[in-house]
């Protein structure tokens, strides 16, 4: 796996533009991308072709799921037109609000 990591900053440096342009974090892309790294190398079947150019394909095919809301945020159960910007911190709420009431009673 070690010896794969640069294809890592490979599929980063090429697909740079996409990353800016998502508002996506170097470092939360590049950790997707070693776990689907990790993942690729441990369920690698020589019979199937060439591992780097698996390698390559899981990278990107992964690059392109890191702009999911659930990998931004790390809600699970999010409709598709929720976005990152649609979260609010309990903090921000007023204690006098309806909304905060509905979250102590749930």
């Amino acid at each position: 796996m070690e010896e794969h990591l640069h294809c890592i900053d490979t599929v980063i440096w090429q697909n740079w533009t996409l990353i800016r342009a998502a508002r996506l974090e170097r470092d939360d892309v590049y950790q997707q991308l070693a776990i689907r790294l990790i993942r690729c190398v441990d369920t690698y079947d020589p019979a199937k072709g060439s591992l780097k150019k698996r390698i390559y394909a899981q990278l990107k095919y992964e690059l392109l799921n890191c702009k999911e809301v659930r990998r931004l945020t790390g809600v699970t159960g999010a409709p598709k037109e929720f976005r990152r910007g649609n979260i609010v911190s309990l903090n921000a709420i007023p204690e006098d609000s309806e909304l905060y009431r509905d979250y102590l009673a749930a």
